[in-house]
């Protein structure tokens, strides 16, 4: 079912806001020590969120490990390399790298496996994030590279955090995006105290800028709340195969607006990049079915499924909940993806 132009808005409106919430952690860390910058991110999605959407619907296994993987582990590593020199468009690319590491964690921990074209998407995407890495090296040297380093580990998060959330298939993107983000606040507050110093915390806090203000609500309630939502919202009238092609556009909204945004300069190499990495991962999300696995979408997609592990399309009731992990969504918290 092709979705209507209002729905097509939304879908492109989601990319958007996953996007440019780049551009805000950039601007946000401007103002604020990278952990205690994403802590506060954390909790500013949770509250008074938590207290409005109901219970998970999952084990409580489930949220604390993926609040500790997707919230500490992931957007830790996303904030810090940001804040050590990775620019924030090339970080909205190479973040779609989870893609290549959803496949490997699903291989090993699930036993998937995929399609002869699945895997030269896999691998077309590597040499796009490889490209991305030498783009980096041109732009700064060794430092730079270490701040790649950081977002690759960022990705390499994200693609566990989505066989978390397959394996824990909650019943609803925006309850689970919300009751995970309960968890990070508290290990990324004392990581902050004892490496930024509570010291550098306070003073951040006493010198908050409406800059800093607007970019963490807009991470935390633009990003985070607005577009999972409204991205739960299209997966509840349209199949994820439908709808999940639009988180390609998340690297491409997050080039445009550092671009416009912030001065960052689109390198002819870290354009090559894009095209390489986007398709790469749209070769390997959507180039055909599994061989065989466990159940569950094509790696990259990180599925939420209904409570009861049913996929697919609903029947007399209306659409299944299948909800896929978008592919860039995390870094905004997601996407995210983000998510």
């Amino acid at each position: 079912m092709s979705l209507s132009a209002r729905h097509f808005g939304l879908a492109v409106l989601v990319a958007a806001l996953w996007g440019v919430s780049f551009v805000a952690i950039d601007a946000g860390l401007e103002h604020c020590p990278p952990l205690f910058f994403c802590a506060l991110r954390f909790v500013a999605a949770a509250v008074p969120a938590v207290f409005l959407v109901g219970r998970p619907g999952v084990s409580w296994r489930w949220v604390v490990a993926g609040g500790l993987v997707l919230g500490g582990l992931q957007f830790g590593l996303l904030f810090e390399g940001m804040r050590a020199g990775m620019p924030a468009g090339l970080s909205s690319l190479v973040l779609q790298g989870q893609a290549v590491f959803t496949a490997g964690f699903a291989a090993v921990l699930l036993r998937e496996r995929f399609t002869g074209r699945r895997l030269v998407g896999l691998a077309v995407a590597v040499v796009g994030i490889a490209v991305a890495a030498v783009d980096q090296v041109d732009r700064g040297g060794a430092g730079p590279l270490g701040a790649f380093a950081l977002v690759v580990g960022a990705a390499a998060a994200f693609g566990l955090s989505n066989v978390i959330t397959r394996k824990a298939a909650p019943p609803d993107a925006l309850r689970w995006m919300v009751w995970i983000s309960v968890v990070p606040p508290l290990p990324l507050g004392v990581l902050s105290v004892l490496t930024e110093g509570a010291h550098t915390d306070l003073r951040a806090l006493g010198h908050f800028s409406l800059t800093g203000v607007a970019a963490l609500l807009y991470v935390a309630w633009g990003a985070t709340l607005v577009g999972y939502g409204l991205w739960g919202h299209l997966l509840r009238h349209h199949d994820a195969s439908v709808v999940a092609p639009f988180a390609l556009l998340v690297p491409v909204f997050g080039m445009s607006s550092a671009w416009l945004l912030r001065g960052e300069a689109i390198t002819p190499l870290a354009a090559v990049a894009a095209v390489l990495v986007i398709t790469g991962i749209a070769l390997a999300s959507f180039g055909g079915r599994r061989v065989a696995g466990t159940g569950g979408p094509a790696a990259g997609e990180g599925a939420v499924r209904d409570a009861d592990g049913r996929g697919g399309r609903g029947g007399a009731d209306g659409p299944a909940r299948t909800t896929p992990r978008p592919l860039g969504a995390g870094a905004a918290g997601t996407p995210g993806p983000q998510r």
